[in-house]
């Protein structure tokens, strides 16, 4: 049996042969990953353009109520990650990950060539629904298939990498959103153009559809191995018993692998604490620091700093360090950083600390995926992925909620209790809520951690005994 006959059928790639190690190789870890990654690129851009065009026709549509709009039309990004993400888990094991990819952004694509001609926001709603929905599928699939495509010791590159994909295509998608509008300005004086209202919606919408369908093309060129689940995928129809089935597998699964479990709880308690950040941040700014708006983007400049420091650093180290002892040392030192950062006065000190507590956050996340890619096995995968985007989901929302809520509460508790401060050996300090609750989040992070720590020094004491 070949090398490569051998590794598609553990799931695993072959090691490359010497004439197969290139420079694309070194960094990506396999010509197959590059190409799934240039289509995250694509897609990723995409998204983020398809978002700032959808906030912005929400907001047009909503006339004097603009932000009650806006608030409608992005809820429909959260709700199918709460009720269908354990089902599509499921149907990611079962079917060929690479049609899902393909066909999640075909569907993408023709949903928004639709969302020039929607005039109302229930209709803007139902498109913001679907268009989550083919994500749901597509971002899962994308993860399970990565330790298919890299070798182990290269999956925290291809994270990290990803992470880049993810987010580091915001600031292009915004800016090219900006740009379309001159683009917009000139087919607009294009009298065979007259009929389709051409402004700058219209044309960052369907460059949108063409990046989601070069996005297609690209994944339709790999190579994956199929799972046996999905060899009988459409014998039978649909057995929703055996959905059943699957969707409690994979919760006896998590239960029982205290690896995973511990993961997946220092991910998502440290979410609840680390995303009290982005709400309270420009109240941050203004009462703690005495910086106002500009203070902000100092904050989340240093943020976007320390989690490229982090990716870089893990990128270069990754194959020296192991990765669940950094995995928590991240946790709690981004903890540590955010009640520190919350404990300066000055907007100086706490850039540095919040570029501390961006190092901490990119390490976390880029460690947590690598780990649970390394130890969970291929026919699960889709399932805990899915599970993990709608944890990750639920925890931001559930932070964004409290946070601005906790911040009044404490507030008036601490006028009521203190006068809004404490003085002990000729030391005042100024104590508003926003102070207090980021404190409150940076001990959740903590005790993520200290989760963390004991659920991996379980699994390794399991291991060493058997």
């Amino acid at each position: 049996m070949s090398a490569a006959t051998a590794a598609m059928s553990t799931g695993r790639p072959p090691p490359p042969g010497p004439h197969e190690v290139t420079s694309v190789t070194r960094l990506f870890g396999s010509p197959t990953f590059f190409r799934l990654w240039m289509a995250q690129v694509v897609s990723s851009l995409g998204d983020w353009i398809g978002f700032v065009a959808v906030t912005a026709i929400a907001a047009r549509l909503g006339g004097k109520s603009s932000e009650t709009a806006v608030a409608v039309v992005l809820s429909a990004r959260l709700l199918p990650g709460f009720f269908l993400a354990p089902a599509a888990g499921v149907f990611i094991d079962r079917w060929d990950r690479k049609k899902v990819m393909v066909s999640c952004d075909i569907g993408r694509g023709l949903v928004l060539a639709t969302l020039p001609f929607v005039e109302t926001i229930p209709g803007l709603f139902f498109a913001s629904l679907l268009l989550e929905v083919f994500t749901l599928m597509w971002s899962p699939a994308k993860e399970a298939s990565v330790p298919n495509m890299v070798r182990p010791e290269f999956l925290a590159n291809a994270n990290s990498l990803s992470l880049v994909a993810a987010y580091g295509t915001f600031p292009i998608g915004a800016a090219l959103f900006a740009f379309l509008a001159t683009v917009a300005k000139w087919l607009g004086n294009v009298d065979a153009l007259g009929a389709l209202k051409v402004d700058q919606e219209f044309v960052a919408i369907y460059f949108d559809v063409l990046t989601f369908f070069l996005s297609a093309s690209l994944i339709s060129t790999l190579t994956l191995p199929r799972s046996e689940r999905s060899v009988d995928v459409g014998k039978g129809g649909i057995d929703f018993r055996r959905t059943f089935r699957e969707l409690a597998e994979g919760g006896r699964f998590i239960r029982d692998s205290a690896v995973v479990r511990a993961v997946i709880l220092g991910i998502g308690t440290g979410l609840i604490g680390g995303g009290m950040v982005v709400p309270l941040g420009p109240v941050a700014s203004a009462k703690i620091y005495g910086a106002g708006t500009a203070g902000f983007g100092l904050l989340l400049a240093a943020l976007g700093f320390g989690v490229a420091a982090g990716i870089i650093g893990l990128s270069i180290l990754q194959k020296r360090v192991q990765h669940e002892r950094i995995f928590v040392i991240s946790v709690l030192g981004a903890g540590a950083s955010l009640v520190t950062a919350a404990c300066m006065s000055t907007i100086t000190l706490a850039v540095v600390f919040a570029a501390a507590l961006g190092l901490c956050a990119g390490s976390v996340y880029i460690l947590g995926f690598t780990i649970l890619q390394t130890n969970v096995e291929d026919e699960l995968r889709g399932r805990i992925f899915a599970l993990l985007y709608t944890l990750v989901r639920f925890c931001l929302l559930l932070a964004f909620t409290l946070a601005p809520a906790t911040s009044r509460l404490l507030d008036s508790l601490s006028d009521h209790l203190f006068d809004r401060s404490v003085s002990f050996g000729g030391f005042t300090v100024f104590l508003p809520g926003v102070r207090i609750t980021l404190w409150l989040g940076g001990i959740i992070i903590l005790v993520a951690g200290l989760l963390a720590h004991r659920g991996l020094k379980v699994a390794s004491a399991r291991g060493a005994d058997q």
